[in-house]
């Protein structure tokens, strides 16, 4: 075999298995499939959401705003729920602790800030006494609720991407392609041996 040939072979299987070690690595290091936390905070509610904790682990989650306990409960593999604020004139601290069962790493104790809610302004003119006509009827506010509308650009960082698929298939296509490489420098061999 000649050198030229000796070296390609060589560097098809170190591409080989740089490509196995980078998928290998890809998959396994990918944390879409591990405890998800993911909470907000807004001036009204907090909500949390969280998925793929062990059922077999005792986890609690308790969130207090300010003195007040809002939460204190134990759950499974998932926890849903969204809870009313109190009514708070200064920005109210929320805090979050998840105790997860099964690991300490995966525990949480975070601080959020929850904003003033703006007040809708109080209309200018004094409303209608009942001796006036009630024919009129007052026009209706073109001004946009301020209300909030169930999410915000305040989410939780949860660890996964929507590039987590592409990379994952990037690695997959590398492996095939290096698994291939290997396969064509094997029968190149045997066919000068």
């Amino acid at each position: 075999m000649t050198a030229i040939r000796q070296r390609w072979h060589r560097s098809a299987a170190v591409a080989t298995g740089a490509a196995a070690l980078v998928g290998t690595g890809m998959f396994v290091a990918s944390p879409a499939s591990a405890h998800v936390p993911g909470w907000n905070v807004d001036c009204y509610s907090t909500s949390i959401h969280l998925e793929n904790y062990n059922e077999q682990a005792k986890n609690t989650i308790t969130i207090t705003a300010g003195e007040k306990t809002l939460v204190n409960e134990e759950f499974g593999r998932t926890f849903d729920k969204k809870v009313k604020l109190p009514k708070h004139t200064s920005p109210l601290d929320v805090h979050l602790v998840i105790k997860a069962g099964d690991d300490d790493k995966f525990s949480r104790d975070e601080h959020k800030m929850s904003p003033v809610c703006e007040e809708s302004p109080s209309p200018s003119s004094p409303a209608p006494s009942p001796s006036e006509s009630s024919s009129e009827a007052p026009a209706p506010s073109e001004k946009p609720s301020t209300a909030p509308n169930g999410g915000g650009d305040d989410l939780a960082e949860t660890g996964a991407s929507s590039a987590t698929p592409m990379i994952a298939g990037a690695a997959g296509v590398v492996l095939v392609a290096g698994a291939g490489l290997v396969v064509v420098a094997r029968k190149r061999r045997s066919a000068q041996d």
